[in-house]
């Protein structure tokens, strides 16, 4: 049967090094399902695979967009279905390897299908957060959608401005488009995590950073400096300089709230993957007993 093996595990694990190996063992190809790689005009604050590793074995959906276009997980899981169905009918093997949670369940189980949100209606909630903070977005959400509110994370802005996005765009509660079903795939799939002892795994973190640094990582946030308005670059590694260059506090604060965000980020990650039974784990040197579990 078809198999679709899918390598996830926290940023900074080592998923990049092993998806080659793994790709390069089967002859197939890798899906990138990390939502920031996917664009273009990010590249070192992301962590893209160098041109080495990214010629080694073809990859697919790293670099494709751009910060300027509108990219969700509904548009991932249709493009990237497509394409691995597409490799199928060459391989019997394709690795499926990143990061991001929400893209990583939308090619798994499938994702429901959101309404297009109206441009004006998402700058009026920006506006409407940057005006009068969270707590009235909170309030708004209660009388549109007392569903959503009473399930969302509350802390989470980001979440509470989609479901309000999407209320009022369509005149309909957020999450009467949430039908929660589990969609069928007509392939196997083999979910194999990657995870590093928590001292491990931070300094990996800790050391990713400053070599980001060392290669332009200042550089590159500051060019898109004028873009921050945009969904895409509100990311660890790049906000941080925002704030930097916008006075809030000094350069080493910045990196050391990088170091310190991605680690948290990274806690979230295994944080959402323990709802994953189904999951293989191992560390990132265990290479033969994953081949075992493959075969």
């Amino acid at each position: 049967m078809k198999t679709l093996i899918v390598l996830l595990g926290p940023t900074g694990v080592g998923k990049t090094d092993l998806s080659i190996e793994l790709a390069r063992y089967y002859n197939t190809s890798i899906i990138s399902c990390d939502s920031r790689q996917i664009y273009k005009e990010m590249c070192i604050g992301t962590a893209v695979p160098g041109r080495e590793q990214l010629e080694a074995v073809p990859h697919f959906f790293i670099q494709t967009e751009s910060v300027h276009d509108y990219f969700n997980c509904w548009e991932f899981e249709q493009q990237a279905l497509r394409k691995i169905r597409e490799l199928f009918e060459e391989r019997e093997v394709v690795v499926m390897a990143g990061g991001s949670m929400m893209y990583i369940d939308a090619v798994c189980k499938g994702i429901d299908e959101m309404p297009t949100v109206d441009e004006e209606v998402r700058r009026s909630v920006k506006e409407m957060h940057e005006r009068e903070g969270i707590e009235a977005l909170r309030l708004l959400l209660k009388k549109l959608d007392p569903v959503s509110y009473g399930t969302v994370d509350l802390k989470n802005a980001k979440r509470i401005m989609h479901a309000l996005e999407v209320c009022l765009t369509t005149g309909q509660p957020y999450s009467s488009f949430l039908t929660g079903s589990v969609k069928e795939r007509e392939f196997a799939i083999v979910k194999i995590g990657l995870n590093r002892d928590r001292e491990e795994l931070f300094d990996r973190i800790n050391h990713r950073v400053d070599q980001m640094v060392v290669d332009g990582m200042e550089a590159e946030a500051r060019a898109l400096y004028p873009l921050r308005h945009l969904n895409a670059l509100n990311t660890v590694g790049y906000k941080e300089w925002f704030d930097y260059f916008d006075g809030k506090f000094d350069r080493e604060e910045a990196i050391r709230l990088i170091k310190r965000n991605t680690r948290r980020y990274a806690k979230k990650q295994l944080t959402w993957y323990r709802n994953s039974p189904e999951i293989h784990w191992f560390h990132p040197s265990q290479k033969e007993e994953i081949l075992r579990v493959l075969e």
